[in-house]
């Protein structure tokens, strides 16, 4: 079979799918590849690095024409108009976003958003949120540092003390335990909050207070529990209650991290306005829920702005801010998956594989997920 790795054209997008590493693999058993031209560039892989392993280096046309396409991001239509109808594609593509998979099918494309794979023990390998998310945890860190005006350890000088910095991170998913385990190796005293009470042993296990705020009823209960290791939204008066503890320790707080999101829904709002407003001149919060609204209302997306004295950063893509190793692990997340599209060499559709059918978007000219 013939696969194609095109260089990502999406503003920001430094990663690549797919490297030497897993290539080489494919290449092993019995697949061609091409490999536009400058495409791992971006991510500290040369052209000279695919062509090592036997890939072949073309245009856009030419890898974007292939049988099988492997992306990060779902192609724009400038993409779209390169590829052939009966062609592969395999990428995050954003399974909420309607217009998009109605594109893909119209072209007649069989489409797999690596998003949507079950969040199961077997789909670990492969599942793509996790592995970037744990990225986008560690780099909110690295620029909270970067833009936090003092030390982040406490520090014993002969100039005096120097106190540790207070980290607040809200959501403890795996971007917010990622930020846990990263600002404590950083020296932080750091609380973290989460609806789901499941977290609160690994939120301590890494050294953080966790902020509890109670169930008062069974419906806060349940949704708290989630529906496939995500959190659903939360009942108002939970919220209310979630929003007074997250005021007064973010007062206290020289940091701020928030990663809640809930998939295909506009970000949940849990740091108000009201709450920037009374943090310590030179505080610093990293929302990473700005490509969906963002955590906080005074986040502008892909921006570093200052309000109330507090600086707020907004970058919706923090793993192509590290595109070395995320598209490293990208690269692994998606060889797994393609692990289960072959048998004994050939490109086979099984149905009957709970990760393919959950991934799969649209095959044959039947859209095969439709969002409301």
């Amino acid at each position: 079979m013939l696969i194609g790795v095109p260089m990502e054209t999406g503003a920001g997008e430094t990663r690549v799918a797919a490297t030497p590493e897993t290539l080489k693999k494919l290449i092993g058993q019995g697949h061609q590849v091409v490999v536009q031209q400058g495409a791992g560039e971006r991510a500290s892989v040369p052209d000279a690095a695919y062509a090592a392993i036997g890939a072949q280096l073309g245009d856009a046309a030419a890898a974007l024409g292939a049988d099988l396409v492997l992306k990060v991001a779902a192609p724009d239509a400038a993409e779209l108009a390169l590829m052939k109808p009966g062609a592969v594609l395999i990428g995050m593509l954003n399974p909420f976003a309607q217009e998009t998979l109605d594109q893909l099918n119209t072209r007649g494309l069989t489409a797999f958003a690596l998003e949507a794979a079950p969040r199961t023990s077997r789909a670990q390998s492969l599942d793509v949120l996790s592995s970037q998310a744990n990225i986008a945890g560690y780099k909110a860190v690295m620029l909270a540092a970067d833009h936090y005006p003092r030390f982040m350890p406490m520090l014993m000088t002969a100039a005096g003390t120097v106190k540790a910095a207070r980290v607040l991170i809200l959501g403890a998913g795996v971007a917010g335990l990622q930020a846990i385990a990263t600002a404590k190796r950083l020296g932080a005293v750091i609380e973290a909050s989460d609806v789901r009470p499941a977290v609160k042993e690994q939120i301590e296990s890494l050294g953080a207070k966790f902020v509890d705020v109670p169930f008062e009823t069974e419906e806060e209960r349940q949704c708290a529990e989630g529906v496939g290791g995500y959190a659903r939204p939360m009942p108002a008066t939970w919220m209310e209650r979630q929003a007074k503890a997250v005021h007064e320790r973010a007062k206290q707080a020289d940091i701020v991290i928030t990663t809640a999101l809930i998939p295909g829904r506009r970000a949940p709002t849990l740091l108000h306005e009201a709450t920037v407003a009374e943090m310590k001149p030179g505080s610093v919060v990293i929302d990473l829920a700005a490509s969906q609204g963002g955590n906080c209302p005074l986040t502008e997306l892909d921006r570093v702005v200052v309000k109330h004295g507090v600086t707020l950063v907004g970058y919706g893509n923090l793993a192509a801010r590290v595109p070395a190793d995320a598209s490293a692990l990208y690269a692994r997340n998606l060889l797994d998956f393609l692990k289960l599209m072959f048998k004994d060499g050939a490109f086979h559709l099984d149905l009957e594989d709970d990760i393919v059918a959950a991934c799969l978007m649209c095959h044959g000219g039947e859209l095969r997920r439709k969002n409301a």
